[in-house]
């Protein structure tokens, strides 16, 4: 397991951190959004929410270059990325006590506004197999056009930590025989009933992008 950096160490409740490579990579292709934290040059800090999607050693993000927030970005700004999801809610006889089961990442780095033809290519296709694997083979890839509109902003995964935590409540000892209920309420992220854009053309079948879809590793 890489060891962690000053900026990663998780330093509350480190039992939870772990710095292994597959931990991190799992939780970053299972977050559906993650939030970009920077100073946006001025002096003053921002955090922004945004669609994410890793390819090996990097994380791409997407914006629009109309966005005055995104310019710090794009002249290279040193940013903070945290990818979050909760997996329960953890109910304690004590509200002291009550918690939440979650998987989250930290990252930080450098940005790099993607610029090669190719790789824009790639970012977008890998973004959108993030939001819903399988639908960048149904859906039209972006065009020169859109891809002059649309910033993609490349993250190296060089310092990163993960945070999880799982079980059940902790409670103190002097409140172990309160009549109260305690346990976790699990929580996933499960698709509802597909509702079709307005003037779709007829005869059309619901892709299998839509019909299987479910976040990677999740339930």
């Amino acid at each position: 397991m890489p060891a962690p950096t000053e900026r990663t160490q998780v330093h509350r409740h480190p039992e939870r951190g772990d710095y292994d490579r597959a931990t991190i990579d799992a939780i970053l292709d299972e977050a559906l959004i993650c939030h970009v934290a920077f100073n946006d040059g001025d002096g003053a800090p921002r955090c922004l929410p945004t669609i994410h999607a890793r390819v090996a050693d990097t994380i791409y993000l997407h914006g629009s270059k109309a966005a005055r927030a995104w310019k710090a970005l794009r002249a290279g700004a040193e940013v903070c990325l945290v990818a979050s999801i909760v997996d329960g809610l953890v109910l304690a006889r004590s509200a002291f006590n009550h918690s939440m089961n979650y998987r989250s990442v930290v990252v930080f780095g450098e940005t790099r506004e993607v610029t090669d033809p190719e790789e824009l290519h790639d970012a977008a296709v890998a973004i959108t197999a993030h939001v819903a694997p399988g639908r960048e083979d149904e859906a039209r890839m972006p065009t020169d056009a859109e891809y002059r509109q649309t910033l993609l902003l490349a993250l190296p995964l060089d310092e990163a930590s993960a945070k999880v935590r799982t079980g059940p409540p902790k409670d103190d000892d002097a409140d172990m025989e309160l009549p109260i209920w305690a346990g976790v309420l699990p929580l996933h992220t499960r698709p509802g009933e597909p509702e079709p854009a307005l003037e779709l053309r007829e005869g059309l079948d619901v892709p299998p992008s839509v019909i299987g879809y479910h976040r990677p590793g999740g339930k």
